[in-house]
């Protein structure tokens, strides 16, 4: 390596040094993250105030499903800025109806019978600067665990960066075979490509036979709040409560959520400035199905903000969001998303 060479890969890295050091003060806005049945693609919304998502670019995909995953469709996308600088997203790789878009021959990739609804064998790992320009890894459990070839779901994985290994920790929904769905863990490699750990199991819901899956993890103060889905009774939110993101957590039986239908894909996320927390989540048993928000200061105690368009969130030019995340941003990088997706900032609520 020549000089020139050492002093642009330093100068690259002090760049990203500062990046990563992205203070409350410094974010402006929100940036949504969620996939449609019908296209089983990624999109992305912006906020400048928390309470009025607008499409970035006029509820089409950002990236087409086809293009990243093996199954030619995403779903379940999870966004989160890494203390490196990098914005890192990772989201199931699963087309529900791809036999019927001609993508397959069988209605599932495997036999249904044997491996039950929507079964899958990766997930799609994707790695950004700039939120604009993404790399992308398939990930497969089978390929890299001996062992491993009867998974029959590997859903909804989610990030979060553990302090005491100084790593990236994925967690996510798994099943072996067409058996019960549980909450996983395992660590990822530096670069972003692979299992550095075979799977664990992430918590134990104490009730025998229950699937449990979608789980979303928050630190506050020095606790991980985990919230996710159970299928006991009407399938709901719930919360488990640990001084490590990786557990033990304390089981809580009450739901969380406000509604009366069956909801999923619960995702927490901070007000700018505010020492609130909104519980998003996905309410799949309502026709057309949507997104309903609870807001917190302490974690026990939530206020129902209702659904999109019905109370005080709104989304503006697009319906029937799926399973979405949310992380605020900076000024500077809601101006580049607007300028490369040609999107007027004068026209949303600030």
């Amino acid at each position: 390596m020549n000089i020139r060479t050492l002093l642009f890969t330093i100068l690259i890295l002090f760049a990203h040094n500062l990046f990563a050091q992205v203070k409350e003060s410094d974010l402006a806005a929100y940036l949504m993250v969620y996939f449609k049945d019908e296209s089983h693609g990624l999109y992305f919304a912006i906020s400048q105030d928390g309470y009025s998502f607008t499409d970035i670019n006029k509820g089409k995909p950002i990236i087409a499903g086809d293009s990243i995953a093996q199954q030619k469709g995403i779903r379940d996308p999870y966004i989160m800025r890494g203390k490196d600088g990098y914005f890192y997203m990772v989201m199931t790789d699963l087309h529900i109806y791809a036999q019927k878009q001609g993508y397959r021959n069988t209605e599932w990739e495997r036999d249904g019978v044997a491996f039950g609804w929507g079964n899958n064998r990766g997930i799609v790992l994707m790695k950004s600067t700039d939120l604009i320009h993404w790399n992308h890894t398939e990930l497969y459990l089978e390929k890299a665990f001996q062992g491993w070839e009867n998974v029959g779901s590997f859903w909804a994985p989610e990030l979060i960066y553990d302090d005491r290994t100084g790593k990236l920790m994925i967690y996510f929904t798994m099943r072996f075979g067409n058996g019960l769905n549980q909450l996983y863990y395992a660590y990822l490699n530096k670069e972003f490509t692979a299992f550095e750990s075979e799977p664990q199991l992430l918590f134990q819901y104490p009730k025998a036979n229950k699937n449990y899956i979608d789980g979303d993890i928050t630190k506050v103060g020095n606790k991980y709040h985990l919230f996710y889905v159970a299928h006991d009774g009407v399938p709901g939110i719930k919360q488990a409560v640990s001084d490590y993101p990786n557990g033990p957590y304390q089981y809580d039986d009450r739901f969380y959520d406000p509604e009366p239908e069956a909801c999923e894909a619960p995702n927490v996320w901070k007000r700018i400035g505010e020492d609130k927390w909104v519980l998003m989540y996905d309410i799949y048993g309502i026709s057309p199905h949507n997104f309903g928000f609870s807001e917190t200061t302490d974690f026990k105690n939530f206020v129902d903000l209702g659904h999109f368009n019905a109370g005080k969130m709104k989304s503006t030019n697009f319906t029937s969001p799926k399973h979405g995340a949310v992380i605020p941003i900076t000024k500077q990088e809601l101006e580049r998303l607007a300028k490369h997706w040609q999107f007027d900032l004068s026209m949303q609520k600030k």
